[in-house]
């Protein structure tokens, strides 16, 4: 709390005016300090609750501590299949989980700590903060006047309309990590990203886990084959999955919380020490007084911006969860820093030609980046899919992790990369060479070329681009062959 809200802070005098005032010191609003005042301008960021937002604090810093140690004792218990002993007791302690999870997010904190930001120029204010007009915020009663703002709000938790949800306690992102004992029985509501991240995680720690899906699928954004794979994973670690299911009410019974659900017009009940509702999330865009600044916005889909992160107000910009559909960390981060260049240096970088890649952190995780299948084929646009299955390559086989694929998209008629989708134990790392590869515009073919360590889960890639090749130039030999053969024909003739 030292580094993030700090008991005894007091708010700095305001100068007359800040070329940026920043709304919301949450990645994107971080992210947007740091290089506003790295860059020599007069900064000030306001953040009406904790330094770090969501990530940092609910979201992927204590989620992702979690999974680590369900992985670890996940492993412990499959020890036999590596020719290692089962411990005898694997007892765990879920308040050393707890512990561990806050000493990791404490000292994260330290690197982007209310002192580190006054430390590079940026006078912090803490409290909440609402446009007064055009080029004026309030935060409390002192006046904060600017020349360009930023908003970077984030999002929160998405309420949900189950009949008897809200008279019954139950947890969303904002308050699963606050758990001090690990419950026997935990219903999910939702199959999104967070919602099977942690399902499969308290499923590993011990928990008896439901997780209740509407729709046919995990992960709705993902493709088909990546979700089912998840699914498959979740259900071999004893994750009770019930999809295509609907939540019609929820009731406590003798203390027992019980979801009340249908599929296929067939009632069931599930019973629940915790219920985690995770639905989605939407943007922090209320009482901001976005209208007295001619800001327009939607409470669904948050500040209405243009390409270039601009919001109604020319002088008003926005980053990250607050408008953005995709809403991740990274996200908010670039998206934060485009909009200091946007808005600080004239520069016009249109968010719309981003490539952003994104991870759900489950065994095996799922990665994507750039066009999927199906929407390559909305924009009419002729695309071939190279695959690898993880079983053949050997690190994968060796780690014992061979579940998943790499699958690369390309613009048919070419090498030109279009996307992809990694379903890998290492996935959030395998993503990022596709990363690299579509900014710098590599092609298959110089792909196929490039020398990867051995024995390496990333060889998939290589196996793809090389897969490519082999294709190409069987078509260049079939097209000379068939060129060949109508020159002989042309000379008898």
């Amino acid at each position: 709390m030292r580094r993030v809200r700090p008991e005894d802070w007091t708010n700095p005098v305001p100068r007359s005016v800040y070329d940026l005032v920043i709304v919301g010191a949450g990645p994107a609003g971080l992210a947007a300090a740091e290089s506003a005042a790295r860059l020599g301008f007069g900064v000030a960021l306001i953040e009406r609750n904790r330094m770090g937002g969501n990530s940092l604090n609910v979201g992927s810093v204590p989620s992702k501590a979690i999974i680590r140690t369900a992985r670890v004792y996940g492993a412990m218990q499959d020890a036999e299949g590596y020719g290692a002993p089962v411990p005898s007791e694997p007892a765990l302690d879920f308040g050393k989980v707890m512990a561990r999870m806050r000493r990791i997010r404490t000292r994260i904190s330290e690197y982007h700590s209310v002192h580190e930001l006054t430390a590079l120029g940026v006078d912090v204010f803490f409290g909440a903060a609402r446009f007064a007009n055009a080029d004026l915020l309030l935060v409390g009663d002192t006046p904060v006047h600017f020349k360009k703002a930023l908003i970077a709000t984030g999002a929160r938790p998405k309420a949900s309309a189950i009949p008897g949800l809200d008279q019954v306690d139950h947890r969303t992102s904002a308050s699963i990590f606050q758990m001090a004992v690990l419950p026997k029985r935990l219903a999910v509501i939702g199959g999104g990203p967070l919602g099977c991240e942690l399902a499969q995680a308290f499923c590993r720690l011990g928990s008896h886990v439901t997780i209740v899906q509407n729709d046919p699928k995990f992960l709705p954004r993902e493709q088909r084959d990546a979700a089912e794979i998840l699914s498959r994973s979740m259900a071999r670690d004893g994750v009770e999955i019930r999809l295509n299911t609907i939540v019609v009410g929820v009731r406590r019974e003798s203390g027992v919380k019980i979801l009340e659900t249908v599929n296929n017009d067939v009632k069931s009940d599930i019973q629940a020490d915790e219920i985690l509702l995770s639905i989605g999330r939407v943007p922090n865009v209320e009482e901001l007084g976005l209208e007295a600044a001619a800001v327009a916005f939607d409470t669904d889909q948050g500040i209405k911006i243009d390409d270039f992160l601009r919001s109604t107000n020319p002088n008003v910009y926005a980053a990250g969860d607050a408008c953005l559909a995709l809403k991740f960390t990274n996200t908010a981060q670039f998206s934060a820093r485009m909009a200091v260049q946007n808005a600080l240096m004239q520069a016009q970088l249109r968010w719309s030609s981003s490539a952003i890649p994104w991870c759900t952190f489950c065994d095996p995780e799922i990665a994507h980046i750039g066009l999927h299948v199906w929407e390559a084929r909305q924009q009419s646009i002729p695309i071939k899919s190279f695959t690898v299955m993880m079983h053949d390559v050997d690190r994968a086989i060796t780690d014992g992790q061979d579940t998943g694929f790499v699958k690369i998209h390309v613009a048919e008629g070419s090498d030109r990369i279009l996307g992809a989708t990694i379903v890998a134990s290492r996935a959030s790392e395998l993503i990022n060479e596709m990363v690299v590869i579509m900014s710098a515009g590599i092609g298959m073919k110089a792909l196929a070329e490039v020398v990867h360590t051995y024995p390496a889960q990333s060889e998939a890639i290589m196996l793809a681009a090389q897969a490519y090749k082999r294709e190409f130039d069987k078509a260049a030999e079939d097209v000379a062959r068939r060129a060949a053969s109508r020159e002989a024909a042309d000379g008898c003739g």
